[in-house]
C-alpha cells in the first residue's frame, strides 16, 4: 500500500536570478509520493525555468530540491537517479524499432536488464507494436515509448512538460489514464506542467499556480474548484427568503436575480441546511442549481486573465 505522506519532491525557498531579473522568486512544495501534482502558469511565469532546475540542467540562486530524500546540489548522482523526464514530444529514433530505442536509452543508465526494459513495456502497453519502427506509431504510442524510456530507471518522480500537446481527444484520454496507473498502482509520483486546464483539472491530484515567478496557490483541485461555489435558489416568496439566507454568517454573498430566483456565494456542504431552514420558515424552493468554478476560471482569475502556454 502506497503512503501518500512519503514526500518524493521537496522544493523549498527556490530562487533564480539571471542578470537583475529574478525568474522565480521564494517558491515552496512538496509531491507526495503516488501524488500527480499539475504546475501551472501564464507565459513567463517561471515554469519552465522551474522545471531546469527541478532536473539539475541550471542552478538556482537561493533555496533548495530535494528529491527521494537527496539534496539535488550536494547528492546530485543519487537525487537525480529518482527522475525520469520528458519535455513535450520525446526525442526518438523513427527508423529504429521501439525496443531498439529502449536499449539505445538503457546503455546509459547503469544496471538495465533486458528483463527492466520488457516490464516497462509491458507497463505502456506497447507489447505487441514495440518491435516495428518508431516510424510507424501514432503520436500517442511514441508519447508512451517515451515515457517507457523515462521508466527505464525506476524513478520515483515522473516529470512532465506538456504531455499532451499534438494528442487527439482518444489520446489524450488514454494518456491521462495511463498516468492515473502509474500513480495509483506504481506509487510514481508525477509532476506536469501542462497549459490544457481542463485535463490539469480531471488528471491531477493537487496544483500549484505560479504567476509572477511566485506560486500564488498551493491546493488540491477539489478544494480549488468549491472554494468560490455559487448557489441559485428559487424561492417563493422571494424577499421572506433573502432575509432568511442574510442571517446564515456562512453565506457570504446574496444576489437578487429577478423575482424568483437570488444566487448565492455559500460552501456546498451547507445546501441541505439552507434548504431545512426554508422549510421550517414555509418558504417554497422550487429550484437549487449548485455552479463550480472550472480550474480555468480560478487560474484566469488568480493570474489576472494572463493565458497559459
Amino acid at each position: 500500500m502506497i503512503n501518500n505522506q512519503d514526500i518524493v519532491l521537496s522544493v523549498k525557498g527556490l530562487s533564480k536570478t539571471i542578470g537583475k531579473r529574478e525568474i522565480v522568486r521564494d517558491i515552496t512544495f512538496d509531491v507526495k509520493a503516488g501524488e500527480i501534482f499539475g504546475f501551472l502558469g501564464p507565459n513567463g511565469a517561471g515554469k519552465t525555468t522551474t522545471i531546469r532546475m527541478l532536473v539539475g540542467l541550471i542552478r538556482p540562486s537561493k533555496g533548495s530540491i530535494h528529491i527521494g530524500g537527496h539534496d539535488l546540489q550536494k547528492d546530485f548522482l543519487n537525487a537525480i537517479r529518482q527522475v525520469g523526464c520528458i519535455v513535450e514530444n520525446p526525442e526518438l529514433y523513427p527508423y529504429l524499432t521501439g525496443r531498439e530505442n529502449l536499449e539505445h536509452f538503457a546503455r546509459m543508465v547503469p544496471d538495465i536488464s533486458d528483463q527492466r526494459i520488457n516490464e516497462v513495456v509491458e507497463l505502456v502497453e506497447l507489447t505487441e507494436r514495440i518491435d516495428d519502427p518508431v516510424k510507424t506509431y501514432s503520436l500517442g504510442m511514441r508519447q508512451r515509448l517515451g515515457i517507457a524510456q523515462a521508466l527505464l530507471g525506476d524513478p520515483k518522480l515522473l516529470i512532465l512538460d506538456e504531455p499532451t500537446n499534438g494528442l487527439d481527444p482518444a489520446g489524450i484520454r488514454e494518456l491521462r489514464s495511463f498516468i492515473r496507473h502509474l500513480a495509483n498502482e506504481k506509487g510514481i509520483s508525477v509532476f506536469i506542467s501542462s497549459h490544457i486546464l481542463h485535463e490539469v483539472q480531471l488528471m491531477c491530484d493537487r496544483v500549484a499556480i505560479i504567476h509572477h515567478g511566485k506560486i500564488i496557490q498551493t491546493s488540491s483541485v477539489d478544494q480549488l474548484v468549491e472554494q468560490d461555489s455559487k448557489v441559485e435558489w428559487i424561492l417563493e416568496p422571494l424577499e421572506q427568503g433573502i432575509q432568511i439566507l442574510h442571517k446564515l454568517s456562512y453565506i457570504s454573498q446574496i444576489e437578487k436575480l429577478d423575482h424568483h430566483r437570488v444566487l448565492t456565494r455559500m460552501p456546498p456542504e451547507k445546501i441541505a441546511e439552507v434548504n431545512q431552514q426554508m422549510i421550517q420558515h414555509q418558504i417554497k424552493v422550487t429550484g437549487i442549481c449548485q455552479y463550480k468554478q472550472t480550474l480555468e476560471d480560478i487560474f484566469l482569475k488568480m493570474t489576472e486573465g494572463h493565458q497559459i502556454v
